[in-house]
């Protein structure tokens, strides 16, 4: 066993894939498979279940990592403690970060942090936000960027954005009249067709919250389909399929442009966080401590 095959197993399993773990090391990727093949094989277990779609970790695959992992990261301190000082200036943190604050706020968060660190170097994930969490949790990222908090104790939760949720629909005369004479009622959502976020996105888990508190079953909702992705929900509700619930930053071009409507969930007060997350069990890397004061100045958090 040597550290490049252990840095090719880090690499495959942060990134989900064999020819992103080649890419990212500047390796071709059957030298990744070599790689992986004499690992599992001195080890004698399977390390990754490989389907048509991703690669993830078995459970001999995860219990590797814990130890893996850690060993990556100290090789790299130690490249920086005494690496040349052309070397030690690039460092690179991976970021995990869910739909909404991925598109809507870590745009302006990376602009000002390459302002005043352009040497470093950041690796962007995105995934809905219990998939995010749980890349926190296994130490697989550095920082987590999540519309929702899961009960982990593992976890450090800092709220950074008031988010509020709305429920979107076409903009026909139907929908404006709702909005004119029952402005802060919503049960009226029940009689309609609605289009959901898909299971473990932040967005859903909020909205069924909110939805609880002002009286909607959600369970008697009349869901005609489970959509990941936030454009294809915003173009299906425009052209009349049904309504749904978003993110009021998602949703703000498309209203402003007239193209749909937005109603405010009664009772949601000033909407839900937009958190960041990190595992408290593990040293923060200097280059993530530098991150997560960015995202404290860029959106006014109080230290």
């Amino acid at each position: 066993m040597n550290l490049k095959q252990l840095e090719a197993f880090v690499q495959v399993a942060e990134g989900g894939s064999f020819s992103r773990a080649a890419k990212e090391l500047y390796l071709t990727q059957p030298t990744i498979s070599a790689h992986i093949a004499s690992l599992e094989k001195e080890l004698n277990v399977r390390l990754f279940i490989r389907n048509t779609k991703e690669v993830s970790l078995s459970e001999d695959g995860k219990e590797l990592y814990k130890y893996a992992k850690p060993m990556m990261d100290l090789a790299q301190k130690i490249e920086e403690r005494f690496g040349s000082e052309e070397e030690t200036g690039k460092h690179c943190i991976t970021i995990a970060a869910s739909t909404v604050p991925a598109q809507y706020l870590l745009p302006e968060i990376l602009k000002r942090y390459n302002e005043k660190y352009p040497d470093e170097q950041l690796k962007i994930l995105e995934m809905d936000s219990a998939k995010v969490v749980l890349r926190v949790i296994d130490h697989m990222v550095d920082v987590g960027l999540t519309g929702t908090a899961l009960e982990k104790k593992h976890c450090r939760y800092v709220p950074f954005y008031k988010d509020q949720l709305v429920v979107i629909t076409p903009n026909t005369e139907k929908y404006r009249k709702i909005r004119e004479e029952s402005p802060k009622d919503i049960s009226w959502i029940l009689q309609e067709s609605f289009i959901m976020r898909e299971e473990g996105s932040g967005t859903r888990k909020e909205a069924e919250k909110q939805f609880a508190r002002a009286g909607i079953d959600v369970t008697k909702l009349d869901v005609i389909a489970s959509i990941e992705n936030q454009e294809t929900i915003k173009k299906s509700v425009s052209q009349g399929l049904g309504i749904s619930v978003l993110s009021g930053l998602a949703s703000r071009d498309e209203v402003a442009e007239g193209r749909i409507l937005a109603f405010p969930i009664p009772g949601a007060d000033k909407g839900r966080d937009i958190n960041l997350v990190y595992n408290k069990n593990y040293q923060l890397s200097r280059s993530a401590e530098r991150f997560i004061k960015i995202v404290k100045e860029v959106y006014q958090v109080e230290k």
